[in-house]
């Protein structure tokens, strides 16, 4: 379980955090006493955006703290303070909003700690914030959902498999008065979900396809598609041991929708939402798939197997068609796609994919605006005869290892409607470790994607 260490009430007097922009901190530090501009001088402080520094008033006890940050609202400046200030109670001096709101965000990133299987060890500050329910609630709630894809990504595979990863759906439908429903095991077939029962017919643990509905006729209706393959160990072509170590987190895409749908939920904002997660395990068994099989997806296109370890995009071919049959206003889906995608951009920074191209642009200035960035990348479709092989109408591998990110999402498109908009973000779901994001599970795009579709439909 993970702590907020944010309350909209003390019961001590809290310290201030002073904010100083790197910019104008010489001005700063010149309106300063000698005792303050010597500590400064001291400690060298005043270089690094995101450090503090700790001042004491003549009794020796602290008085105010001063952050430096940059000028850009990055709530990244305000992530490194739970971990580095002394126990106790602090506010923001500020009467700026949108900083606050920024510091927020960046307090509740640092103090996050996943502590399900250990003595917690977290920061014991905390931040205090008035009117945090009400005019920090967007604020709060972004934490709060980061919260639960972090969660979600970091249990491990035993604890969350596909029995589990549907349970807690069924929950946050409950606690948002949505509407749960799955199609579990050998109903997959009788209901047309091949792919998904394909890839998952080998675990213990039954496929499932979940799915959540929420809001009004008449809002806009937007798709959010999830790929949850709880644990991934490459199928028959078995991954290597140092590559299978994390694949827990192969659920990634299905924890980033449930935490954007938890968002937009819980903020009561005036769109119309289906969640659909493909839910299975990608185990070795009798039964389990293999490479030169064929099967038959919903959407009637064949798809022969040219590696057991693209089972990914299996499991959303299904669900993508399944997703275009509602005819939603515009379809976005998540997924731990490919390796290649992190060859090309690293770790930080996933591609994202549309077939609208104006929405590259816009989904990049958004994912900038929130700090949380995603990258264009092209549908190039030369790259569409390396997925189309002699026997069926698409293979789930391409035929040269190059531009394995650009193939996946062609993939991807074959099974999405005409005519309507979609978004494929390849997500890594997981932070190798920096600033306000410890290593383990991590939302990377949620906040993008929240912000650009509260845009796109003028529901900010």
């Amino acid at each position: 379980m993970t702590i907020l260490n944010i309350v909209e009430k003390s019961n001590t007097t809290p310290i201030a955090i002073v904010a100083v922009e790197k910019n104008q901190f010489q001005n700063w530090v010149n309106e300063q006493d000698e005792a303050t501009k010597n500590i400064i001088a001291l400690y060298d402080f005043g270089n690094v955006v995101g450090s503090s520094l700790c001042l004491l008033d003549s009794k020796g006890k602290l008085k105010k703290v001063v952050c430096l940050i940059s000028e850009n609202n990055d709530f990244h400046d305000f992530a490194k303070l739970p971990g580095d200030l002394p126990a106790g109670d602090y506010f923001l001096q500020s009467e700026d909003e949108k900083l606050i709101h920024s510091c927020v965000v960046g307090w509740g990133f640092g103090c996050y700690f996943f502590d399900k299987y250990k003595s917690s060890d977290q920061p014991k500050s905390q931040l205090v914030v008035k009117g945090l329910a009400t005019k920090y609630q967007k604020a709060l709630e972004t934490v709060q959902s980061t919260y639960l894809v972090r969660d979600l990504i970091n249990t491990p595979a035993d604890d969350m498999g596909p029995i589990e990863l549907s349970e807690v759906t069924r929950q946050i439908a409950e606690q948002h008065n949505a509407k749960f429903s799955e199609i579990v095991g050998e109903d997959l077939l009788k209901q047309n979900f091949p792919a998904v029962h394909l890839i998952g017919r080998a675990s213990f643990k039954e496929p499932r396809v979940l799915t959540m509905d929420w809001g009004k006729d008449g809002d806009p209706f937007v798709c959010l598609v999830g790929k949850g393959v709880c644990f991934d160990t490459g199928g028959n072509n078995v991954k290597p041991a140092s590559s299978m170590r994390n694949m827990k987190k192969d659920m990634g895409g299905a924890a980033h929708v449930l935490g954007l749908a938890q968002l937009i939920m819980r903020l009561n904002l005036p769109l119309k939402i289906k969640v659909v997660i493909s839910a299975v395990e990608n185990a070795i068994a009798g039964n389990a798939h293999r490479q030169g099989d064929i099967v038959k997806t919903r959407k009637g296109l064949t798809v022969e197997i040219g590696h057991t370890d693209a089972e990914g995009r299996m499991i959303l071919s299904d669900a993508l068609t399944y997703a275009s049959e509602f005819n939603p206003n515009l379809i976005v889906d998540f997924a731990t796609l490919t390796g290649a995608a992190r060859v090309a951009l690293g770790a930080d920074l996933p591609p994202v994919f549309s077939n609208e191209s104006d929405c590259n642009v816009e989904i990049m200035n958004c994912s900038n605006e929130v700090f949380d960035p995603l990258w264009p990348m092209p549908l190039y479709q030369p790259y569409k005869s390396q997925i189309t092989p002699d026997i069926a109408d698409l293979t789930n591998s391409g035929s040269v290892p190059m531009g394995g990110c650009i193939t996946a999402a062609l993939f991807l498109q074959e099974f999405v409607g005409e005519n309507i908009p979609w978004v494929h973000i390849d997500t890594f779901g997981w932070s190798n470790g920096r600033v306000g994001h410890p290593k383990g599970g991590e939302a990377l795009g949620m906040m993008a994607m929240f912000n650009w579709i509260c845009k796109r439909y003028g529901v900010e």
